[in-house]
């Protein structure tokens, strides 16, 4: 039997170095395996964000609100409130100087009321539709709609216009609602408002930068994305190296020669 054969008469050694091959072969696609599922994971956070939900005015925001309507509707005889929807059209949340959660439109309490009504849609990022806000100002049936029509243009003298109900909704609505009492003294409908006395009264705070919704909202699902691809890039270069390594090193026979 000649040297460095066998009785099936294949070449020792060759096996191996094909068994070496595949497996290397193996991990290089274990590896893009993994990098394209980490793309895709990525690109289901940025893209398929279904929340839609509106936020209520925070808790502060609502507490500092109702004393200043309070006040405002003690001195001009005329109740202030707030109304804030979502897209299906129920209440997120309403107020008014009677309390939070007490509406002023249609109350016994108050036989002359306004209030800023505020709809806010929020459609999900993988949508081609755009959020938008829908503000108007409704009062009692013995104010003339031209009087509501220049306390709602009004509002856009605060900055708050719908950009401003699409990033805050609860802040554009309580910030909106204690302009009301100057707003519809302006309109000629009340006379102006007394001057506070006593202790201050918080105010509602200005409107925070609202940013990229991206960021704000998913910055940690998109760091653990890009740590994930970081970690299959380095896995997929190490392979490369490897294999290149395997091929560049010179296969022996049995007997020592280089084949």
């Amino acid at each position: 039997m000649a040297a460095g054969t066998r009785p099936g008469g294949g070449r020792p050694g060759r096996p191996a170095a094909k068994a070496s091959s595949s497996k290397a072969g193996g991990l290089i696609v274990g590896l893009v395996v993994v990098a394209v599922v980490g793309l895709c994971v990525g690109f289901g956070i940025v893209t398929n964000d279904s929340d839609t939900t509106v936020p209520a005015p925070a808790a502060d925001e609502r507490a500092a609100t109702v004393p200043i309507l309070a006040q405002a509707a003690a001195s001009q005889g005329i109740c202030y409130g707030w109304r804030l929807e979502n897209r299906s059209g129920s209440v997120v949340n309403l107020g008014s100087n009677l309390g939070d959660g007490v509406p002023a439109a249609e109350n016994p309490s108050c036989p002359r009321w306004v209030e800023v009504a505020a709809t806010v849609r929020y459609t999900s990022e993988s949508s081609e539709s755009q959020d938008y806000a829908y503000v108007e100002v409704n009062g009692s049936s013995d104010i003339d709609l031209a009087d509501l029509y220049a306390i709602e243009n009004g509002l856009g003298r605060f900055g708050l216009d719908s950009d401003a109900f699409v990033d805050e909704p609860g802040w554009a609505v309580c910030r909106a609602a204690v302009s009301l009492p100057l707003l519809a003294a302006e309109a000629g409908l009340v006379e102006p408002a007394a001057a506070r006395t006593g202790a201050p009264v918080a105010t509602v705070g200005p409107l925070p930068d609202a940013g990229s919704d991206l960021w704000r909202d998913r910055w940690g699902f998109l760091l653990a994305t890009a740590g994930l691809l970081l970690v299959a890039a380095l896995l997929v270069t190490v392979g490369f190296v490897q294999r290149g390594r395997q091929r560049s090193r010179p296969q022996t026979g049995p007997a020592g020669r280089k084949k």
